[in-house]
């Protein structure tokens, strides 16, 4: 039996669960139709880039719930070195998957799909690699490694 895709499972689960929230919060495009992620998508391809687009607003809007969700993250994690606390290790880990639903959604309005996704994702990791070979430092980085990433 064939191991599931994980991360294209991840991709179309949260697509729809995205969809869902749109039609249940009757959330709608400029059109006056339920938003759908398509429909992002679709600005984004004909180019609608402004900050009035909805490829900009759902970035924004994506971004700050990722970074509401790294705030509760961080208040699970304990930093007074004198306390006799511990971390609660089942609700980071549920935290850590709320990260995963935000920067998914993400990916999702910026045009990514799965494969797109781990095509850049691995991209990017051998620069990384590159990177820490040869010494990395503010001195040596050099932002076009970057920009060379498609």
């Amino acid at each position: 039996m064939a191991e599931p895709d994980m991360l294209h499972d991840i991709f179309a689960l949260q697509g729809e669960l995205n969809d869902g929230i749109f039609k249940k919060q009757d959330v709608r495009g400029p059109d006056g139709r339920t938003l759908t992620m398509a429909a992002v998508r679709q600005a984004l391809e004909r180019g609608e880039l402004g900050p009035n687009g909805l490829p900009n607003q759902w970035l924004r809007n994506y971004l700050r719930a990722l970074q509401s969700e790294a705030a509760e993250l961080e208040q699970e994690l304990l930093w007074k070195w004198w306390s006799k606390d511990k971390i609660d290790v089942q609700n980071i880990r549920v935290e850590i998957v709320d990260l995963m639903h935000f920067l998914t959604s993400l990916a999702l309005a910026a045009g990514l799909s799965a494969d797109d996704f781990h095509r850049l994702y691995t991209a990017k990791h051998r620069v990384n690699q590159e990177r820490q070979e040869k010494g990395y430092s503010q001195a040596t980085k050099d932002e076009q490694d970057n920009k060379g990433i498609v």
